[in-house]
């Protein structure tokens, strides 16, 4: 028999040898990537021995409260500070967060303005840096450091926003972390202003900052400074900004230092700590009185920004006992090389705000508020995207998500025998603004966006209409900035802004809150350009509530082959003031009017060509027969819905001319409406035979699971499925190479394309 036909007892190596490989593997790691240990958790840390002695030491309610509350004034101090000083168009609106975290990087309290998804995504990052950089010989973590951060793969939003983490100490020991983010717009990426729709993998979405220690002795180092800059179009923006987010964590640490001087270390650590138990045991608690049931929804998206498509996003929300559980499994998978994935991270970040800012307001800002909160998905989905996967975009995903929680959670508080918040339809979820970018009037290259993505319209409520273009749902207490402010650095103007949309409405019982227009033209540059990064410009993107509809679709509306400053300076009455008129009525001679998805990659403008589109409205609450037709009636005084589609949604009857509403005719029309319903309805069987299809229609490009069969995701056709507990790379062909086949194909039918080809 040959040798090689021996079997060979392999030799088990010796502890020794066990112990030089573990040294060999530990000094030779090739990468730190993003930690799944990390990214995955979203609860608090265990508790440690040090944080134990302090509580024994401190417990008392009135000292906790008494320390709280300086802890969150300092943070609301350094926000202030953010806000007035900061270089980006995000933090002079808000757009920014400051928090308080323990030692171990738990997220304790968070300012009370600004952007709350910031400080519950920002755990991760520090406990990366406590994890891998605390002990190591080349990096160590020391008083006067501070680490900079923006890559949501080890927590963040998405590459825009960038933070600066520093440590605490007292006598030589690490008692908590500070930190403040700022949505800073540019940062290199493959468009100007940070958010590059046409990004196809993380290469193409500007700096990728892990988090890597940046400040020593309180100081900006120049060499990472200097790399910094010439990574980004705008490098005094990234030196201003950077120092204004370095001196609002010192003056944090100030407060901090204040407290550790008169109560002294045990108290503070002791404080941050209950806060996070205190709240984490509360949430669990009221949600313990919630009933047990399970509500499911869901919602679309019409594109991926770069291609019109049907996208899912499913939800499934069950309680049970003190157990929420979000279910977000038949979702669409990710999309491997589009922009509009999330890490499941910046979903959990994002429906933290669904409890901080709508359904428990009076918590303390902080990660427990969420901790105690379930998210299951399915890996490589589009709201659990791989690391392989750009998600520039991810407030697409995770602002439909944020949609589909509230939505769920309002059935579940409706159905509460005792109410503590009003049931909320949802709010407007889409960034609809301009991002631009170029040469200035000034000669200086920038990029970054408008801030009217902050006037998203309110949902309403159980008892009244929707606040008009209130808030974003990331930062309930941010501005919409001023718009005359901006136009001294950037060379266009908006020459409508603020003007509430007619006829772009959610009705219900109580409407939703309208949104406005915004019509921008370039102005005094040859190098200028916009682009435009949200959905729903053919499926809304939010869903009504018990009989409330939801907004209309809102499209980009452009105008080309025109200088409408030569029309204001010359012919001034052909200048109309509403997207409605301009589309319709087409008052330029010769130009060209066409529409677009909001999914606008950077395009070049010219001078005087308009860009115009709407902010959204909040979704409708109840049915709009019971609404009172002296709320129509004012909405038609005030603009905000024609009369002409106020009879025909509302059946409210009045004069033309004076508006005197006729109530024996409205209650008629209603009446009418309400048997034509009944004779337009069929028993809930025959309903589903019609409705309910075996799978998706073939014309359509659907993604994600069909009905409740959430194992099986449709991948663009009724013929490509797979299973969800397989995931695949999920790649979508470049437009331009799917209009060539389209003209090829239209060019051979008509024989042309052979003629050429010889």
């Amino acid at each position: 028999m040959s040798e090689l036909n021996v079997p060979v007892k392999a030799k088990m190596p010796s502890a020794e040898e066990v112990a030089l490989i573990k040294k060999f593997l530990n000094d030779t790691t090739l990468f730190l990537g993003p930690d799944p240990e990390i990214m995955q958790n979203h609860d608090l840390m265990p508790r440690t021995a040090d944080e134990d002695v302090a509580i024994h030491q401190v417990s008392d309610a009135h000292t906790v409260a008494k320390i709280r509350d300086r802890i969150q004034a300092g943070c609301d101090e350094g926000y202030e500070m953010v806000e007035q000083m900061g270089a980006a168009p995000g933090a002079k609106w808000g757009d920014v967060i400051t928090g308080v975290y323990s030692a171990s990087g738990d997220l304790a309290i968070a300012s009370a303005g600004g952007v709350l998804i910031f400080s519950a995504l920002v755990h991760h990052p520090i406990k990366f840096i406590v994890k891998n950089w605390m002990n190591d010989p080349t990096v160590g973590v020391r008083e006067g450091d501070g680490f900079i951060h923006n890559d949501s793969r080890y927590g963040n939003v998405h590459n825009t926003d960038q933070s600066m983490i520093l440590p605490i100490f007292h006598e030589g020991k690490l008692v908590c972390w500070v930190a403040s983010t700022v949505h800073e717009g540019e940062n290199g990426a493959i468009e100007p202003g940070g958010m590059p729709s046409m990004a196809e993998s993380p290469c193409d979405e500007g700096l990728k900052m892990s988090p890597f220690k940046v400040v020593e002795n309180y100081q900006i180092k120049r060499d990472i400074l200097t790399f910094l800059q010439n990574s980004v179009r705008e490098p005094k923006l990234q030196y201003e900004d950077m120092k204004v987010k370095l001196f609002a964590c010192l003056r944090i640490k100030q407060r901090l230092e204040e407290t550790l001087n008169t109560d002294g270390p045990q108290a503070l650590v002791s404080t941050l700590r209950l806060t996070m138990e205190n709240v984490r045991a509360e949430v669990k608690r009221r949600i313990s009185e919630w009933p047990d049931m399970t509500v499911r929804t869901y919602i679309i998206q019409d594109s991926t920004l770069r291609e019109n498509c049907v996208v899912r996003i499913n939800c499934q929300l069950t309680k049970t006992g003190d157990r929420l559980i979000f279910d977000f499994r038949g979702s669409s998978p990710e999309f491997t090389n589009r922009a509009t994935n999330t890490i499941v991270a910046g979903l959990k970040g994002m429906l933290a705000q669904v409890f901080l800012c709508y359904v428990w307001p009076d918590l303390p800002r902080g990660q427990a508020a969420f901790a105690p909160i379930e998210v299951i998905t399915d890996p490589h989905s589009i709201v659990n995207c791989s690391y392989a996967a750009p998600n520039s975009q991810s407030l697409m995903s995770i602002f439909t998500g944020f949609t589909a929680g509230q939505h769920a959670v309002a059935k579940f508080l409706y159905s509460c025998p005792e109410k503590y918040t009003k049931v909320h339809a949802p709010t407007f979820n889409m960034i609809n603004t301009f991002i631009w970018g170029g040469v200035s009037q000034h000669g200086e290259t920038l990029g970054n966006l408008c801030a009217d993505l902050n006037g998203m319209g309110a949902g309403a409520t159980v008892d009244r209409d929707g606040e008009h273009a209130l808030a974003p749902i990331f930062a309930t207490m941010a501005d919409i900035g001023e718009q005359e402010l901006n136009e001294e650095e950037v060379p266009f103007l908006q020459l409508v802004s603020k003007k509430m949309t007619r006829d772009a409405i959610a009705p219900g019982k109580y409407r939703g809150g309208q949104g406005y227009t915004m019509m921008v033209a370039t102005k005094d540059s040859d190098q200028w350009g916009f682009m435009t990064v949200c959905q729903g410009a053919k499926i809304p993107p939010i869903q009504g509530l018990f009989g409330g509809y939801a907004c209309g679709a809102y499209p980009l509306c452009k105008v080309q082959d025109v200088d409408v400053y030569d029309v204001l300076m010359n012919e001034p009455e052909k200048f109309k003031h509403s997207i409605e008129e301009i589309m319709n009525e087409q008052p330029f001679e010769g130009a060209s009017y066409t529409t677009h998805h909001m999914g606008m990659g950077f395009e070049i403008s010219k001078r005087g060509e308009l860009f115009m589109i709407s902010q959204g409205a909040g979704a409708g609450y109840g049915d709009l027969l019971e609404r009172d037709p002296a709320g129509v009636i004012k909405d038609i005084e005030d603009g905000l819905i024609s009369p002409g589609v106020a009879e025909r949604l509302y059946k409210v009857k009045f004069d033309p001319v004076t508006l005197a509403i006729n109530h024996q005719a409205t209650q008629a029309a209603r009446d009418a409406e309400r048997k034509a319903r009944i004779a337009r309805s069929v028993p809930f069987k025959e309903f589903v035979k019609t409705w309910n299809q075996p799978k998706p229609p073939s014309h359509m490009q659907y993604f994600g699971c069909w009905g409740d069969d959430v194992d099986t995701l449709y991948v663009g056709s009724p013929d490509n499925t797979r299973s969800a507990r397989e995931p695949k790379p999920n790649y979508m062909r470049n437009p331009k190479d799917v209009r060539i086949e389209e003209l090829e194909a239209r060019l051979a039918v008509a024989g042309v394309l052979k003629d050429a080809k010889q």
